[in-house]
């Protein structure tokens, strides 16, 4: 066992199997480490002083932990000013503290970069770790990210649902999906359809340019062809120039969602159904007696308990047992932990360890070749890669309608 104490914390939006990851971590700094703290609401807990002694914890209590959903220590969404990073190294040198782990997506990695070059610039010895979880699946380095298999199969299924309430009662539903900058889990409501005629029938994403016109004239051919029409929209969708659809909307009617951001600097795009409900009323208005509704699916992706994939919780419980053998068996003092995919016929993802600054911040685009380059729509390559996080979504009952 190594002297030594460990600290973790977690941070951005919390997502089915977090806490896989958090156990993993536990369970394997049990005999590595002589303490194990966990912060209470990441970054805030630690520069206030909000312990809980992890190693405390029963075999129970922890196998618990690692089927709840949602972050068990609570997270948070916080920059830290350089004031933060002083204190938060002050604490940590006080309490001697010299193993720090941050579970997060990539503004969680920067902050764990922003610590790591803060104790590099005092001479403080510590080493510093990123343990990946976002269901927007937009980190850098990594084939994926523990969260969104678990959130894909949810969207997945909720719209096979929601396709067969739509053919049931005709009409026009949209629905929109997380995603600032990257398409993925809007990609992933595809994943449930059986045929062609299945909805979604469309989908937008932040990748490709969106053009109000064109969407209005698509979303009318489906409905006259198909007499409904289902829609999944990237909250990020954006004009040509880059900016996002909801804001340009809402500086023109001048609401007061426009120009809202968080502590990381990013543009607030959820919160509310802004954006559905301004698309439905756009295509009510061009669709003359259509029956169109929108809804927002908001935070209901990100921690459902009933359609956990059992893959995504395996990597996620893998990806936090990990950091803490590379902490301690290896000769790195830092990075983010990432998998990567087998080339064999069966799925399978290794787990290895990148620089932070690679993974820091950035964000990671669908590949080309998962989007159809003339409509709106993902492609075979885009099935073969998502279908196995999901851990294989099943075909919906026929319909007579």
């Amino acid at each position: 066992m190594v002297k030594e104490k460990a600290i973790i914390g977690q941070s951005g939006g919390p997502t089915a199997v977090i806490n896989k990851s958090l156990a993993g971590f536990i369970k394997s700094s049990l005999d590595n480490f002589e303490e194990v703290i966990g912060a209470r609401h990441g970054l805030e807990g630690m520069l206030s002083r909000d312990f809980v002694d992890l190693k405390a914890l029963s075999e129970t209590e922890v196998y618990n932990l690692s089927r709840t959903p949602a972050a068990a220590l609570g997270s948070v969404r916080k920059k830290p000013t350089e004031g933060d990073i002083d204190k938060l190294l002050d604490i940590l040198k006080k309490d001697e503290i010299r193993n720090f782990f941050y579970i997060g997506g990539n503004d969680s990695a920067e902050t764990a970069n922003l610590i790591l070059e803060g104790a590099k610039s005092l001479d403080f010895e510590m080493k510093v770790f990123h343990i990946p979880k976002t269901i927007d699946n937009d980190l850098l380095e990594t084939d994926h990210s523990p969260g969104y298999g678990s959130a894909a199969r949810f969207v997945a299924h909720a719209f096979q649902g929601d396709d067969a309430d739509t053919r049931s009662m005709k009409g026009i539903k949209i629905n929109v999906l997380m995603g600032r900058h990257a398409g993925w889990l809007t990609a992933a409501s595809m994943l449930g359809k059986s045929n062609q005629e299945d909805g979604p029938h469309l989908i937008y994403v932040p990748e490709k340019v969106f053009d109000i016109e064109t969407f209005l004239q698509e979303v009318q051919e489906v409905y006259k062809n198909l007499g409904r029409c289902v829609v999944a929209v990237s909250e990020g969708i954006q004009n040509e120039d880059g900016e996002y659809f909801l804001q340009t909307y809402a500086k023109e009617a001048s609401s007061e969602l426009a120009g809202k951001k968080d502590s990381h600097g990013n543009i607030q795009l959820s919160g509310s159904g802004a954006l559905g409900d301004t698309l439905a009323d756009l295509v009510s208005r061009e669709i003359e007696g259509a029956r169109v509704r929108a809804d927002t699916f908001g935070y209901l992706q990100r921690s459902f308990i009933a359609d956990i994939s059992e893959v995504d919780s395996e990597e996620a419980e893998r990806v936090g047992s990990y950091s803490v053998e590379v902490c301690t068996n290896n000769n790195k003092d830092s990075g983010s932990i990432v998998l990567l995919r087998k080339d064999s016929e069966e799925y399978y993802c290794d787990t290895d360890c990148v620089e932070l600054s690679k993974v820091a911040k950035g964000t990671k685009e669908m590949p080309v070749n998962f989007l159809s380059p003339d409509k709106p729509y993902v492609t075979n390559d885009f099935f073969e890669y998502a279908m196995p996080l999901t851990g294989g979504i099943e075909p919906k009952t026929q319909l007579f309608v």
